[in-house]
């Protein structure tokens, strides 16, 4: 069910929300989306930016042999960016689980884009973040094995050896490409070794 945006929300700590002008919040609405349903389907014509607030949206296309492939995971964050200039979506947005998701009418999230140099600002700094996630996840999913996924996950997404989780291990592990319980081994297994420390949801990479 759609929802207007109370005057009382409290917001995602996100450095684009906090950007955003009041005349885009006060045209925002709040959805939520039960597990496997769609939010929008292939060919359908975007209306609305989304951002996940809870749970996990995926973008899906289905391959010539029938096969579902996965284009974006998002979670606690923007979804289907390139959507703002395209005339359809090129893909379908699936929840994998019950979703919270708030939604900007486009037409006004581009005219605050044109108008709003703050906002505009905060908003390519975080498409340039998104591009070089992606090409960092392209990269760790041809790695082979499960300890070479989380080392360059540790090394790509954490500050100076230092990797703090904002999701449960359960979720980074399908992110990885990983089942839940070969991760567990694999962290099991690092610290074992002495090549990382793990304290509740703090990761370490150890010194030489």
């Amino acid at each position: 069910m759609d929802a207007l945006i109370k005057k009382d929300t409290k917001w995602p700590k996100n450095k684009v929300i906090a950007s955003i002008p009041c005349a885009l919040k006060a045209a925002a609405i709040r959805l939520e989306v039960a597990k496997d349903e769609q939010l929008f389907r292939i060919g359908q014509r975007p209306r609305t930016m989304f951002y996940v607030l809870s749970g996990e949206m995926r973008l899906t296309r289905t391959s010539l042999d029938g096969a579902e492939i996965i284009l974006q995971r998002t979670r606690c964050g923007f979804l289907a960016e390139a959507s703002i200039e395209t005339s359809a979506y090129h893909c379908d947005a699936v929840a994998f689980e019950p979703v919270t998701a708030l939604g900007f009418p486009i037409a006004i999230f581009l005219n605050a884009l044109e108008v709003d140099v703050t906002f505009r600002k905060a908003w390519t700094s975080n498409l340039v973040q998104e591009i070089r996630r992606a090409r960092a996840r392209s990269e760790r999913l041809t790695l082979k094995s499960a300890a070479k996924r989380v080392l360059h996950f540790l090394e790509s997404e954490g500050q100076n050896g230092v990797l703090k989780l904002e999701q449960s291990r359960k979720t980074w592990s399908a992110e990885l490409g990983l089942s839940h319980e070969a991760l567990y081994r694999t962290l099991a297994r690092l610290e074992k070794e002495g090549v990382i420390s793990v304290k509740d949801n703090t990761i370490r990479l150890a010194c030489d």
